[in-house]
């Protein structure tokens, strides 16, 4: 295996980090691997609220510290955001549990029941990490995370921070508890900050693909980190195909790649001078020691398949879902899924379509990395965009409450308020009030959804959870109300489209999602798998390979997962503009397209 120059001279802390669906995991997971077998301690720690590092080294890893056996002086730690809640709320409640009447025992875990107080819990962990007094990691040499996507873990790195800051100011209590209870960790928080902004202690590897979207977002990540005084080291472009003469869609994909790649020169001069390692593209899927073992060995053998990849496959267009849509003549349409899969560019293609046939249409989206408007561009006039920017959605809301609850407050209320609003949790409060507008607005329109990556979303729609059980206690069984909880699990008001996909870990993580929406009870709608290379019939060698291993997965959400599904080959160019967008469906009449879109 050949050493790659992000790990040289590693130091104790390395962060993976980029857009979803670059590759974090398996190079985080190839790294520990590299790092363990040079004769390192090594402990992978996955802050991804929908975590998959387990199935990578097909071991059971959850919140405690788990030896992978395949692998001498590596173990993984996986920071399970619902345990970890749980035992936050039992540090809470226990003590008073049996002093207190159980009607307001009750109301206290309502209270800790939301997204926030799953942030929180989450965080709590990841600090402990950082703590260099924390004697349970002392044995490690190195802690490599594999994080969330890029909105979620500047969320979880600016925390430290605003944690700091929170506990500067006043006020008797918070959403997560005694305010005492959180000055305790006053000093686990500030090493935490003074880790993360050390480079010979920490170091942050920006991963990214050869695609002009997921390298915006390595410079915006960037950007947002270096504002907060944590310092990328290198730059890592994965998965580069190589060079292709006999393949029109190989060759295709490798100058768009290549002209991506350019691009970079362009950047802000800090990012395009780091260092930077480019990872070709393997002929299999990273799953398994074996495999994660080829991924920095550049002298890794692709392999002709001897299986028919012509796949045999019923057509399946994007566009007799659409069609089926269109029959409600409004709705909320929600594209949910990992991260990388493509749901902003399926989720744009559907309100496109919509608003193509003469639908009034509203597409948003809930990724705090998302822009829709890049993917979109010119497009149907009957069609608005929007993104719910946690930012905006937080400071208008913070305005709406001190205008209304502050109104009759005196001088000290009011600055008791605004200090109260200023805690972290505010966010949750706000994002799930513009989600509910949208909710709202599906009655009369078609309201389409591109939603943040899967573990983002499940805390999402944690908070509709929590607000509709507030709401029927308040109310109770006897009256009649409407909650957004109750809109995503009627049918005829909301289709979930579960966005993925042929491969492994998205089909894995897709079956994950879909067995928490039903725990809800809500249930997927459809699936779409996008971007199959089985469904585009290359004949270069490399992507032969790799379409080879997609005919299982399809076969199993064809037969096993989903009787509604659509199948999106993969395309030669990136899918931004209507008509390209147009492509993804198989619309044929793309004249509607070409009119003026307003936002």
């Amino acid at each position: 295996m050949d050493t790659p120059a992000f790990l040289a001279d590693a130091p104790r802390f390395v962060f993976f980090t980029g857009k979803g669906g670059v590759g974090k995991t398996s190079v985080a997971c190839a790294s520990a691997i590299a790092l363990a077998r040079g004769g390192a301690g090594v402990l992978l720690v996955s802050t991804d609220p929908a975590s998959n590092i387990g199935h990578v080294f097909d071991t059971t890893i959850g919140a405690s510290v788990t030896a992978i056996p395949a692998v001498t002086g590596l173990s993984a730690l996986e920071i399970d955001p619902h345990q970890v809640a749980a035992a936050y709320r039992e540090r809470i409640i226990g003590p008073v549990r049996g002093l207190l009447p159980a009607a307001e025992i009750d109301t206290i875990t309502e209270q800790l029941s939301g997204s926030c107080t799953t942030e929180i819990a989450s965080f709590n962990e990841f600090t402990a990490l950082l703590d260099p007094s924390a004697t349970q990691f002392a044995q490690f040499d190195h802690i490599v995370f594999d994080t969330a996507p890029t909105g979620h873990t500047i969320r979880l790195l600016q925390l430290p921070g605003a944690w700091t800051e929170y506990l500067r100011g006043s006020g008797d209590a918070s959403c997560l508890g005694p305010l005492s209870g959180l000055d305790a960790h006053r000093e686990t928080y500030s090493a935490a900050v003074r880790a993360l902004t050390d480079p010979a202690l920490t170091r942050l590897v920006l991963v990214a693909r050869a695609q002009d979207a997921a390298l915006r977002e390595v410079a915006r990540t960037y950007d947002e980190l270096t504002d907060i005084g944590v310092e990328a080291g290198h730059l890592i472009i994965n998965a580069v195909l190589p060079q292709s003469d006999t393949d029109p869609l190989a060759a295709a994909i490798a100058r768009r790649e290549d002209a991506a790649i350019a691009a970079i020169a362009a950047m802000p001069a800090t990012l395009a001078e780091l260092p930077c390692d480019r990872i070709p593209l393997k002929p299999v899927d990273m799953v398994g020691v074996q495999a994660l073992g080829t991924l920095f060995d550049s002298t890794t053998t692709v392999y002709e398949s001897t299986d028919a990849v012509e796949p045999h496959l019923e057509p399946a267009p994007l566009a007799a879902l659409i069609d089926e849509l269109a029959l409600d003549g409004h709705g909320l349409i929600m594209c949910m899924g990992k991260g990388g899969v493509g749901k902003t560019a399926i989720a744009a293609a559907i309100a496109t379509a919509l608003a193509a046939r003469g639908h009034d249409v509203h597409l948003s989206t809930t990724d705090p990395a998302a822009h829709l408007a890049d993917t979109v561009g010119e497009g149907p006039a009957t069609m608005q965009l929007s993104r719910i920017d946690p930012v905006e959605a937080t400071e208008r809301y913070r305005q709406r409450v001190l205008r209304s609850r502050g109104a009759d407050l005196d001088e000290q209320g009011r600055a008791a308020l605004a200090e109260d609003l200023r805690s972290p949790c505010t966010e949750e409060v706000a994002v799930f009030q513009a989600f509910s507008r949208l909710v709202h607005e599906s009655r009369r329109r078609f309201v389409v959804v591109d939603t943040a990556p899967t573990g983002h979303t499940l805390l999402l729609l944690d908070a509709t959870g929590a607000y509709h059980r507030e709401i029927s206690r308040n109310l109770g069984a006897d009256r009649g109300f409407t909650t957004p909880l109750m809109r995503l699990q009627d049918p005829t008001q909301t289709k979930i489209l579960v966005v993925t996909s042929p491969e492994s870990t998205p089909i894995l993580e897709s079956v994950e999602l879909c067995a928490d929406l039903e725990r809800a009870a809500i249930t997927p709608w459809a699936w779409v798998l996008n971007n199959s290379l089985a469904a585009a019939h290359p004949t270069d060698a490399l992507l032969r390979a790799r379409a080879a291993t997609e005919i299982a997965h399809i076969d199993a959400v064809a037969t096993r997962y989903s009787s509604r599904y659509a199948i999106v080959p993969m395309l030669s160019s990136e899918p931004i503009g209507a008509v390209r967008l147009a492509s993804m469906t198989g619309e044929v009449d793309i004249e509607p397209l070409r009119r003026p879109l307003e936002c």
